[in-house]
């Protein structure tokens, strides 16, 4: 199926072919007509599989132009909203659309200035957008089609109110598009009532990870976390990594003692302005550094090629979380590795993550390592059921199965279901 089939204007299919495509993603394929008819969607694909530009083509032919704003895109994060614009810019060289970037941590009086100039798109984060209406610069009476990206995480990160104002403000009578790499039951209730008969487009299990991720834990105690991360580094073999830590505070001391060790990192996280995370981000992506530190408030901004590992030095908070870092790898067919680093303290995350994976991930230790005191899941464990079902590691109760190590070896290895 070509792009022209799905009935994109030539002055669209002029911007598809700056984008690089030559045909159609199974996420374009499924979306496009139906935007393109009106319909509110719901759409849920893997991170690398071109759900952007399965909403931004259709959005496009759909909005006019000096008209006011006629089309308005809410995420979560700074990141992703510079590079959904930088996808409306490419797509939209050849149909004159203009678009505005509203996002914190940056000066709001360019912001303001664009705005007053025209545009017919805005793509926003929700605090900067309500402050710059708030001030009656932006009018958003006349939205025609309003796109929530990423809406699980907006809801994840306490943004839902906002975004209640937002819709608030809008005309009653648009279009609603809602995508994700995943889309929870919780979301989709929040947003029952703002949604009208709307399409579900699904071309992915929405909490499956991408099958090419190679993914191992490694069980080690919360001290040793830093040193085993620099000798997997020194090892050889990650062309670019990308690591995860649970705070800014983490990243920021994490991303020091791996220059200590003479391994070039940046840290990038909600405490840094968008100048340095722009910096750093840039960084990552020449080249220049192989290493980059985030938080998961930025996880789903970082659209990176060709990241070769994914290192989990704490385990996220929630399996949606999982699938989102680990997809940061692996992307558009390549392969990729994701690594979890395992302590006592966080077993019961790791139960909730293979527990909606369907699947136990294999365990093994890293060979020559002096490990110290430490507790690991049990090489036997079987996959958690649901509750009530009196499942546990190791098929034990009371916690399940566990056992202690003081010393490496032998990789140890878990079964899938």
């Amino acid at each position: 199926m070509s792009f022209e089939s799905l009935g994109l204007e030539p002055r669209l299919l002029q911007g598809v072919a700056a984008m690089g495509y030559t045909e159609p993603t199974a996420i374009q394929r499924e979306a496009i007509p139906h935007i393109l008819r009106g319909s509110d969607v719901v759409g849920a694909a893997q991170t690398g599989t071109g759900k952007t530009a399965a909403f931004v083509l259709p959005m496009l032919q759909r909005t006019p132009i000096k008209q006011g704003v006629r089309a308005l895109i809410v995420t979560p994060t700074r990141e992703l909203a510079l590079q959904i614009d930088e996808v409306i810019r490419t797509a939209a060289k050849h149909t004159r659309h203009r678009t505005a970037v509203i996002i914190g941590g940056v000066g709001m009086y360019p912001q303001i200035d664009r705005v007053r100039r025209g545009v017919d798109i805005v793509v926003a984060c929700p605090g900067r957008l309500l402050d710059i209406h708030s001030r009656r610069i932006l009018d958003l009476s006349r939205v025609e089609t309003l796109v929530l990206d990423e809406a699980d995480r907006m809801l994840d990160m306490g943004f839902w109110p906002d975004v209640s104002r937002i819709l608030g403000l809008l005309p009653a009578k648009r279009q609603n598009l809602l995508f994700s790499a995943t889309m929870s039951a919780e979301v989709l209730r929040v947003v029952q009532s703002t949604l009208h008969d709307p399409v579900r487009v699904e071309t992915s299990p929405v909490t499956t990870p991408v099958e090419q991720v190679d993914q191992t834990v490694y069980p080690v105690g919360r001290h040793q976390k830093t040193e085993l991360l620099v000798r997997l580094l020194q090892g050889g073999g990650h062309r670019r990594t990308l690591v995860f830590t649970r705070t800014k505070h983490g990243a920021d001391k994490l991303s020091r003692q791996l220059e200590k060790h003479g391994l070039g990192s940046a840290a990038i996280h909600g405490g840094r302005s968008q100048a340095q995370r722009q910096r750093a981000l840039g960084a990552f992506r020449a080249g220049q550094s192989h290493i980059l530190v985030a938080t998961d408030v930025v996880a789903r901004g970082i659209d990176v090629d060709n990241i070769s590992h994914v290192v989990n030095y704490d385990m996220p908070n929630t399996p949606e979380d999982y699938v989102h870092r680990i997809g940061r790898t692996a992307r558009a067919g390549a392969e990729g590795s994701a690594v979890s680093f395992l302590a006592i303290e966080e077993l019961e995350r790791l139960a909730e993550i293979e527990q909606a994976l369907g699947m136990t991930i294999p365990c093994h230790d890293l060979e020559g390592f002096a490990y110290g005191a430490r507790v690991v899941p049990d090489p036997a464990r079987q996959v958690r059921g649901p509750k009530g079902s009196g499942g546990g590691y190791g098929g034990g109760s009371g916690g399940g199965n566990r056992h202690r190590s003081r010393q490496g070896g032998a990789g140890r290895s878990g079964r899938r279901r």
